[in-house]
């Protein structure tokens, strides 16, 4: 995308307004601002660095959730009905979690919407109350970050949160929580920032999956490193 068109977004797109369930409201364009500053300074900087090398697991996990880059161009909250399992909606839209969701289905042929439901359906008072919901629901639960976050930590893939960005490791799982309490979640790349001290992250932010240097950016409450099922390393 040329500078052009990228001042044409800062200036005159109507960034999606989000629901409280979904990961991240963007009503406002100032809000959106961070996001826009930071890819007009990693498109002057050219193609990113090499920040940590991804190997194994966690590389196929970083190239599934890349893919998504230019293909995922809108950030779309509605609720709608999808099949079940392996359901989603068009990948030309989306939210945070559905980068998450998809890149583990491309990566791996695992299904989060089938793992997420099925615990929640065995162990639903083990997680958030916070849509009056009285069942599990396969359309939404996947698609909700608390909901994710809960899932990673029941699988046991709770790392510790930290300011260092040697601790965030390439295909790492990392959650945010904005002002209003919106949340969001992200996937950690293999590649620097700008000035090659952090990696960046590949999310869904408000303008479809990119990745960006925002790792930092806001405030952390969660950090996963969750490989497949019989995956180790």
């Amino acid at each position: 995308m040329t500078l052009k068109r990228r001042s044409f977004l800062t200036a005159g797109l109507g960034f999606a307004a989000v629901s409280g369930w979904a990961c991240l409201e963007r009503s406002r364009i100032g809000r959106a601002l961070p996001l826009v500053k930071a890819e007009l300074e990693q498109a002057i900087a050219g193609p990113p660095d090499s920040y940590a090398k991804a190997a194994g697991w966690s590389a196929t996990l970083v190239t599934a959730a890349e893919s998504q880059i230019g293909r995922t161009v809108r950030y779309d909250p509605a609720y709608v009905q999808i099949a079940y399992p392996s359901g989603d909606i068009p990948i030309e839209r989306g939210v945070c979690t559905d980068v998450i969701v998809r890149a583990y289905r491309d990566a791996f042929a695992l299904d989060l919407q089938q793992a997420v439901h099925e615990d929640m359906r065995r162990n639903f008072t083990a997680y958030p109350r916070l849509w009056q919901l009285k069942a599990p629901d396969p359309n939404i639960d996947h698609r909700r970050v608390p909901n994710l976050a809960t899932y990673l930590k029941r699988q046991g893939a709770t790392l510790t949160m930290s300011k260092n960005p040697e601790d965030y490791r390439p295909g790492d799982v990392v959650t945010y929580l904005f002002p209003n309490n919106r949340t969001h979640i992200a996937i950690v790349s293999d590649r620097a920032s700008r000035d090659g001290k952090r990696p960046l992250i590949i999310h869904n932010n408000g303008l479809g999956t990119r990745r960006n240097d925002m790792l930092f950016s806001s405030r952390i409450i969660g950090h996963f490193r969750y490989p497949p099922p019989a995956t180790t390393g």
